[in-house]
């Protein structure tokens, strides 16, 4: 088998690594947007403290992975869009988001085929996240 093959019964957690390689994803994911300044929209909406998004994160990702639900434990139904709803979302936070995490997912060498699955999934979720309309740009005004 490929080390980018998944395994027949093994849910995109474990195909991952468990919880681990979770935190470490999560945890590049949130230095990223730290450190990178094509991030900067998506990081100021996540205010000058990043511990708390970082834990939350990770236990949504452990459970929507397939592992642990340790998000749904401790706060019911993650309800992403109405828990998502008093931060401006737009198209260029939700462009930033994926591509944070994109990068995030390759750098911790997330396997490739795991990766265009997970990308799709991230992108169709992030983009459901919108609340800012589309703002149509127009020039020499």
């Amino acid at each position: 088998m490929n080390i980018d093959e998944k395994p027949a019964a093994a849910t995109p957690f474990e195909w991952l690594g468990g919880e681990a390689r979770v935190l470490a994803l999560t945890e590049r994911f949130y230095d990223l947007m730290d450190l990178e300044p094509g991030y900067r929209e998506l990081r100021a909406a996540h205010g000058s403290d990043l511990v708390n998004a970082r834990q939350r994160l990770f236990w949504f990702l452990c459970g929507w992975l397939g592992g642990p639900q340790h998000y749904t434990e401790r706060f019911g139904h993650p309800r992403l869009r109405a828990r998502h709803m008093p931060f401006q979302i737009g198209i260029a936070e939700r462009d930033q988001w994926v591509a944070c995490m994109t990068q995030a997912m390759h750098e911790t060498e997330v396997p490739e085929a795991l990766r265009i699955q997970l990308q799709h999934s991230f992108f169709q979720t992030a983009d459901f996240m919108r609340n800012q309309p589309e703002v149509e740009k127009i020039s020499g005004i």
